[in-house]
């Protein structure tokens, strides 16, 4: 019979991370996922789905062993961190002041799937692939159901299956969610200039407008606007798409040839309940967070780090454990949505008084000190 201690359905980045961590602990662990990500060639071009990941969760990800293997593949370090609306009113952060080699790491989603991917080697974890999810009963003991007619039994079902989670659904946990009424186009490029050691931001009425370095004299541009706006910019063919973004991106972008892009709308969802009916859920199945400061996939690592924590040196997991993992999260979760969505409406209000006091904000926040340095650690998930 496949019994389980616990059954992981969805195998991303955070779903991938906390089967490798539970393994290491000993647990007998099933992960479900709907595709094997792609094996990596250094001659395929970049992905579209990047993530800036902090130093918290390289530490995360080296304790599982899987950074070795990422860092192998391909990865760009970042040592700065503009951001600004007008260009004589900027905030910019340095590696340097935290005494740090770098902020962080910009790296594609499916090659930090593949790093952790290569540690399911283990005894212990045992991965559906492909399949999904078709049903979970019982109440004590889970039988949970998948397509393919597999039957598996365990005691906890964890959601690590996005933001749309069937894992979720089907435990009862209710959502709040709004629509930002704006959607994000992310624009894979060759850059003319040299630039890979910085992300930078610019703040405009419809959206921001941001740079995210990539290996080599490429980068990945983020355009948030109006659904209406992107939809009519993914029409373009890639030489009107870059005349685009040289009419309405900053300056020092420089030229660019435009490889790829994709677009998707932006919603904040945050789960009632992170347990319920013996089902967990982390990651974007738990939270989704505007990605304006790229936090996405930093708070599911932290989710992992902290169940990873509470469950340490116990024989079972139990609702003890998962509770306090919930105590911890939901409230340090709540306040970075809520930081973004503050922010992603300062920002986005055209009323001339508000222009010029978020502007002399970032004017004093550049020379505010340890102010800034505290900032900066809480954003990189130093505290």
């Amino acid at each position: 019979m496949n019994k389980f201690d616990v059954v992981i359905i969805g195998g991303g980045m955070v779903g991938a991370a906390l089967a490798v961590g539970w393994a290491k602990q000993g647990r007998q662990v099933a992960v479900v996922e709907t595709a094997t990500p792609q094996a990596f060639d250094e001659t395929q071009p970049m992905d579209v789905r990047i993530s800036a990941i902090s130093q918290t969760s390289v530490d995360l990800l080296s304790s599982l062993g899987a950074w070795s293997a990422i860092n192998e593949m391909r990865v760009c370090p970042y040592r700065r961190l503009e951001t600004w609306e007008h260009p004589e009113c900027r905030t910019r952060f340095n590696s340097e002041d935290l005494g740090l080699d770098q902020l962080g790491y910009m790296v594609e989603n499916r090659i930090i799937q593949l790093g952790l991917w290569q540690q399911f080697s283990a005894e212990n974890i045992t991965l559906f692939c492909p399949d999904r999810l078709a049903s979970i009963q019982g109440e004590d003991e889970k039988c949970i159901t998948l397509e393919s007619g597999a039957q598996l039994y365990a005691p906890w079902v964890i959601g690590a299956d996005g933001a749309n989670s069937k894992v979720r659904n089907i435990a009862g946990i209710g959502v709040t969610a709004w629509d930002y009424r704006q959607s994000c186009m992310l624009i894979n490029v060759t850059t003319e200039l040299p630039q890979q050691d910085i992300t930078w931001q610019q703040f405009f009425p419809s959206g921001p407008r941001s740079f995210l370095p990539l290996s080599g004299h490429q980068g990945s541009l983020v355009w948030y606007d109006s659904p209406s706006r992107i939809k009519q910019l993914s029409l373009l063919s890639s030489e009107q798409l870059r005349q685009e973004i040289l009419r309405y991106f900053p300056a020092e972008l420089g030229d660019v040839q435009v490889q790829q892009h994709g677009h998707f709308p932006l919603t904040r969802r945050h789960a009632q309940n992170y347990v319920k009916n013996r089902c967990v859920v982390i990651g974007d199945a738990a939270h989704t967070i505007n990605p304006l400061a790229g936090q996405g996939v930093n708070l599911g690592f932290k989710d992992v780090s902290v169940l990873l924590e509470a469950t340490e040196g116990h024989s079972a997991l139990t609702l003890k454990q998962f509770q306090a993992y919930e105590r911890r999260r939901r409230p340090d979760n709540l306040l970075m949505q809520s930081g973004m969505d503050v922010f992603y409406k300062a920002f986005s209000n055209e009323l001339t008084p508000l222009k010029l006091a978020r502007n002399a904000l970032l004017k004093v926040a550049e020379h505010s000190g340890p102010i800034k340095k505290q900032v900066l650690r809480y954003a990189l998930g130093l505290n």
